[in-house]
């Protein structure tokens, strides 16, 4: 009880210094928690399928860039609204993931890996290559934001204040949802998905459906989330949707803790705030990048976060399940 109760008021400490964030914060710093808030969206939606139901996915930057073309597009060709690029990128992001979903949950392990790899390169070939609707290798930009409409009040999303608050908004939604998701019943499922999948299936589970529905929501954030970068950039671009952005996620989830909630978030925050203080005195940042996470991964094997809350229960003597 007294951990729940620790954690809950840690949770409101953070979630209230983020509120409170961009009146003391360099606008420098504000465009960092941004950032950071938009890659905790995306690495907590592939942490719903590889730290919690055990699968792991490399087409997850194919549905976020998808998420990102959508909803330029949206504000290119159709009305210019905010809500409707949403609408648009949110529809677009879950139909796409249940239509990759239903092929790659037939399969386990790696196989599962290389059909989400497959579908992930597919989307970035027909993103670079359809230059008459996706810009080609250049992108989609030049669009300009709608204004942020909440009907009783009305903002610019040029000042960065104003685009954090809205990307804090949609990154605690996404957030509370998978809490709700992952400590329901249906979490349980997942769990027993990732622990023993033969023996869910003996019970009467329908494995492929309930994997199907983690995709499905995981894909849909993810895409939510390509929506906020593409904003926060002003360009959607095949970038987003190569596997090797896939791979950003998997390295905060990784570096924070996998099958943790917040644990994705804690690495990213991790990662992009060691990456701007470390390129602020050299040039070869990525050599020292690279060897302060050897050392975090080896010094944490569950991760920051998950190790942290690990040697806490190991202080209480009561062990995390």
């Amino acid at each position: 009880m007294r951990i729940r109760r620790a954690g809950s008021l840690w949770i409101v400490a953070s979630t209230a210094f983020l509120a409170a964030a961009p009146f003391f914060l360099s606008t420098y710093w504000i465009l960092i928690l941004t950032e950071i808030l938009t890659m905790s969206l995306f690495a907590m939606s592939f942490n719903l399928l590889f730290g919690y139901t055990g699968l792991l996915s490399f087409g997850q930057a194919g549905i976020f860039g998808a998420g990102g073309y959508l909803a330029v597009l949206s504000l290119l060709h159709g009305p210019s609204s905010l809500w409707g690029a949403f609408a648009a990128a949110l529809a677009g992001s879950a139909l796409i993931s249940l239509v990759i979903g239903w092929f790659c949950v037939r399969r386990d392990e790696i196989y599962f890996a290389i059909l989400t790899l497959g579908f992930g390169m597919m989307l970035f070939t027909v993103a670079h290559n359809w230059r008459s609707l996706t810009g080609g290798s250049d992108g989609l930009g030049g669009f300009t934001l709608p204004p942020l409409d909440l009907f009783v009040w009305r903002g610019s999303l040029a000042d960065p204040r104003h685009f954090y608050f809205l990307v804090l908004a949609v990154a605690l939604i996404g957030a509370i949802l998978l809490y709700r998701m992952v400590n329901s019943p249906f979490g349980l499922m997942l769990r027993s998905i990732r622990e023993n999948t033969q023996r869910l299936s003996f019970v009467g589970a329908d494995v492929r459906a309930v994997r199907l529905c983690a995709f499905v929501v995981a894909g849909t954030l993810a895409g939510i989330a390509g929506v906020l970068f593409a904003f926060f950039n002003r360009i959607a671009s095949p970038e987003m949707l190569h596997w090797a952005f896939s791979g950003k996620a998997v390295l905060m989830t990784i570096l924070g803790g996998s099958g943790v909630l917040l644990g994705p978030a804690v690495g990213a925050a991790i990662f992009f705030v060691l990456e701007h203080v470390i390129t602020a005195y050299t040039t070869n940042w990525m050599v020292f990048l690279g060897a302060i996470l050897i050392v975090l991964v080896l010094a944490f094997p569950r991760g920051v976060l998950g190790s942290l809350l690990d040697l806490v229960q190991r202080y209480r003597g009561r062990p995390r399940s």
